[in-house]
């Protein structure tokens, strides 16, 4: 992965969550965050 791609990759990523907050909240970065930990359980579950 190059520079260029990894800085348009994090402003991708920086607007996408700032737009979250502004528009809806965060609530969007919350679920991720529920839908992550409960994936993280269930594959601690099959280790």
């Amino acid at each position: 992965m190059t520079n260029k791609i990894a800085l348009a990759l994090g402003a991708i990523i920086l607007s996408a969550l700032v737009l979250d907050q502004l528009m809806n909240d965060g609530l969007a970065l919350l679920f991720l965050s529920r839908k992550l930990a409960d994936l993280i359980e269930w594959m601690a579950f099959w280790r």
